[in-house]
C-alpha cells in the first residue's frame, strides 16, 4: 500500500510539473508620485477623496470636485463693482497720462489710493500705495 501512495504522488508530481509554468513575478507601483501609471493619479485623487473625513463645513463642493467658500451675492456684487471701478480708474489715468499731449508726472489720489508718476532714466515710474500699506512700483521702459 506504501508503493501505491508513493508511486502514485510521484506519477501526480510527473504529470503537474509538465503543465506548470512560472512567470517572474515584478513590481510596479501605482502611485504616479512614485514611478506609477501617471493615468492612475485621478482615480488615486478621487479615492482619497472619498475616504476623506474631515471635511470643512464651510466649503461646498463644486462641478471639478474641487471646494469653493460660501460668499453671499452681496459680498460678490461689491467685489465687481470695486474691480470695474479700479479698471475704469486704471483706464482714465492711462488715456490721460499717455494721450496726444504725452506724459504728464504727478500724484492722483484716489479716496485712500495714491499714485505716484514720475519720469526716470530707465523709463516711467508709476508707485501705487493704497493708504493701508501696500505700494507695488511699475517701470514702463521708454521705447
Amino acid at each position: 500500500m506504501k508503493k501505491l501512495v508513493v508511486i502514485c504522488s510521484l506519477l501526480l508530481c510527473f504529470i503537474s510539473a509538465k503543465s506548470v509554468q512560472a512567470q517572474s513575478l515584478t513590481y510596479q507601483p501605482k502611485n504616479p508620485a512614485f514611478g506609477g501609471n501617471t493615468f492612475n493619479y485621478q482615480w488615486l485623487l478621487s479615492s482619497a477623496q472619498a475616504q476623506d473625513q474631515f471635511k470643512d463645513p464651510a466649503a461646498t463642493k463644486t462641478v471639478g470636485g474641487a471646494a469653493s467658500f460660501k460668499r453671499s451675492p452681496v459680498d460678490e456684487m461689491t467685489e465687481s463693482l470695486q474691480r470695474q471701478l479700479m479698471s475704469r480708474i486704471t483706464r482714465d489715468l492711462i488715456e490721460k497720462q499717455f494721450g496726444e499731449e504725452g506724459l504728464k508726472e504727478g500724484t492722483f489720489q484716489f479716496g485712500d489710493m495714491q499714485v505716484v508718476i514720475s519720469n526716470s532714466a530707465d523709463g516711467v515710474n508709476i508707485r501705487v500705495n493704497d493708504g493701508k500699506g501696500g505700494e507695488s512700483n511699475i517701470t514702463v521702459p521708454y521705447f
